[in-house]
Parts: structure tokens; C-alpha cells; sequence
């Protein structure tokens, strides 16, 4: 953990043997702790480098503070979705009064760990973050949730700890993408997805192997590759196109993958939608930008950010018990263009 949040209020509680609760009080001084058991705690946080959350505690009990900012992870800038969550996010922030800081991860478990070192120890309110794809140990999410900071995933949630978060609906969202696919004439239909460790890939495929199940079509290992963008997708697609059998239709974990599946088949001589039909998921602004536009589905980033925002915001002033995980759900849609029948 490289020295990050070194000791937590869960830790003092159990090594001197008290409740959470009373560590807590005893930390604010409370009356209904006694002297001798405040100074007790109070001396064995000062020695292990205890340093609570206060900007986020007097938040939660006051009505006026003078900083009122909230921390965002994002995994890449580039990504047109994360910038739309993002948009959404700083709206609902700003119209409550509040400010963001924003970094991005780069997908590196490394990085996102010394965002949430950085923003700890910048006092920040609460954190709303899409883990990176890497991340596969939690830690350093438990202890910003162990130390009274408000935590709230988006997108890619980490299923290592209970706390709040707002997903848009992976799985209906590819069920509806390959339904159409099949019921638009299609029967070899590929699957290009990120890595199953996260929660939204094994949502997206899911719904994908069960559409074609549902439409008594087999789930062709052949045809299911780990692709999520466009230098991949060039690069992968002309193998899947010289097999005997080969695919007809795409469905894709996201636009730029689609559209890099899309270039490749016509270079090589099919046209789109005639010979092959292709689907992404996210609906940004290449999707329309390209020849033909994209079908998509799209998964209103704006709304994801706001929905953050506003539980965060909840969890922080108090109209949402921090004990409480906030659980959304914001529905996709299928918008249908110019690459499917």
C-alpha cells in the first residue's frame, strides 16, 4: 500500500478494544465518552499518524463549509463516455454548490491508488471513480470507505466493496444490440469485449450469449475475442474474415472498436450492412461522424454522472446514511443507423 491511509478508525477500535463508535466520539472529543478513554484513543491516533476525514465529517453535520470539492477518477480522458459522465457530474456538483478535481487513471491500478492517496490528503468530500481495468486488489477503495469518506463507482464497478454506485444496463443494453442483429437476418454473429474481470464485460457478454441462445443459435468460441479498441480491432478482423464460416455480423464492447471493425471489412472488399453488419455500444460522437453511421447503443454518460453526483452529494450531507449502499440503474437504448440491415 506504499504508506497510504496507514491506520484507520476500524484499526484503533480493534487493537484497543472498543466499538467504531466510540473511537469516533472519542476523536470529537464527546462527552459521552469519558475522559480517560478519549485521551486513550485520542494518544494512540496521534502516535500512529491518524488523520481523519474532517472536511467530509463537518459536512455531514453543517450547513456552511468553505471547501466543498469533490474528487472524480476517471480511466481515460479520451474515451467520449467518461467525458460526458464527467459533464454530468460537474452540472449536478456546480448546481449544488460544490466543485470538482478530476484525474484520470490510465487504467493503472498504480495511478488510481496515488489519485486516492492524493485526494485523501487533500481533504476532498467524497470520490466518485471508474475503476481501471487493471485493479484487481481493493484496498486502498476500503480504507477511503473505512476513514468516513463517501465513495460512489460508475460504470466499472468494484465488486470487492460495498458501496454506493450507478451502472446503465450492460447486459439488456447487448441482449437488445444482438437481438436486432438476429432478427435482421444475421446468424454468425462475433463478439469483440474487454476483460471479464470487470463487471461490465461480463454484463455485455452475457447479454450477447443470451440472445443467441434465446434465438437457438450456439455461442462459437471462434467468434469471441478480447478486442476493445480500434488498433485491435484492424488488427484482429482479417484473421476472423478468412475462416470457412465466417461472421456476418459485430457486435462490439464499444464504438471505436466497431468502427475499426468496420473500416477493416471494407477494405477488404465486403460492404456494410450488405455482407456484414456491425453494432457498438456507447453512441458518441464518431458514431455519426463515420460512412455509414454507426448503429449503437447508447448509454447516456451525461445522466450516469448526474445520477453520481447526486447520490455523493446525498452521502456527504447527510440525506443518505453513509452505511447505505445507492444502487442505480440508468437504461440504455438501442439507436439503429447505417452499418445493420
Amino acid at each position: 500500500m506504499g504508506g497510504f491511509l496507514p491506520i484507520t478508525m476500524k484499526d484503533i477500535a480493534r487493537e484497543l478494544g472498543v466499538s467504531v463508535a466510540t473511537v469516533s466520539r472519542a476523536l470529537k472529543d464527546s462527552p459521552r465518552i469519558s475522559k480517560e478513554q478519549r485521551e486513550r484513543v485520542q494518544t494512540y491516533a496521534r502516535e500512529h499518524g491518524f488523520s481523519p476525514n474532517v472536511i467530509g465529517e463537518a459536512l455531514r453535520h453543517s450547513k456552511v463549509m468553505p471547501m466543498k470539492v469533490i474528487g472524480v477518477i476517471i480511466p481515460q480522458f479520451a474515451h467520449y463516455y467518461f467525458s460526458t459522465v464527467l459533464s454530468g457530474i460537474e452540472e449536478e456538483a456546480s448546481a449544488r454548490g460544490y466543485r470538482i478535481m478530476v484525474a484520470q487513471s490510465n487504467e493503472r491500478y498504480e495511478r488510481e491508488m496515488a489519485i486516492c492517496e492524493s485526494y485523501y490528503k487533500n481533504k476532498v468530500c467524497g470520490i466518485i471513480v471508474s475503476q481501471a481495468k487493471d485493479t484487481t486488489k481493493y484496498a486502498h477503495f476500503q480504507h477511503l470507505i473505512d476513514n468516513g469518506v463517501p465513495l460512489v463507482f460508475y460504470d466499472r464497478i468494484c465488486t470487492g466493496v460495498d458501496c454506493s454506485r450507478v451502472v446503465v444496463d450492460d447486459y439488456m443494453g447487448a441482449y437488445t444490440a444482438v437481438t436486432h442483429l438476429i432478427d435482421t437476418g444475421c446468424k454468425r454473429i462475433a463478439y469483440y469485449g474487454t476483460s471479464m474481470k470487470l463487471e461490465i464485460a461480463k454484463n455485455r457478454f452475457n447479454g450477447y450469449k443470451d440472445a443467441l441462445l434465446r434465438h437457438g443459435m450456439p455461442v462459437d468460441e471462434h467468434l469471441v475475442r478480447l478486442c476493445d479498441n480500434r488498433t485491435a480491432a484492424e488488427a484482429i478482423t482479417p484473421d476472423l474474415m478468412e475462416l470457412d464460416n465466417r461472421p456476418d455480423a459485430f457486435f462490439a464492447v464499444n464504438d471505436d472498436t466497431a468502427i475499426g471493425i468496420m473500416y477493416t471489412v471494407r477494405r477488404l472488399g465486403y460492404s456494410v450492412p450488405g455482407d456484414i453488419s456491425v453494432c457498438g455500444f456507447t453512441n458518441g460522437q464518431r458514431a455519426v461522424a463515420c460512412d455509414p453511421p454507426l448503429t449503437t447503443v447508447e448509454q447516456r454518460g451525461k445522466l450516469v454522472g448526474e445520477e453520481a453526483a447526486n447520490i455523493l452529494i446525498g452521502h456527504v450531507e447527510g440525506s443518505i446514511p453513509m452505511d447505505r449502499a445507492e444502487k442505480r440503474v440508468v437504461r440504455t437504448r438501442l439507436i439503429v443507423r447505417g452499418t445493420t440491415k
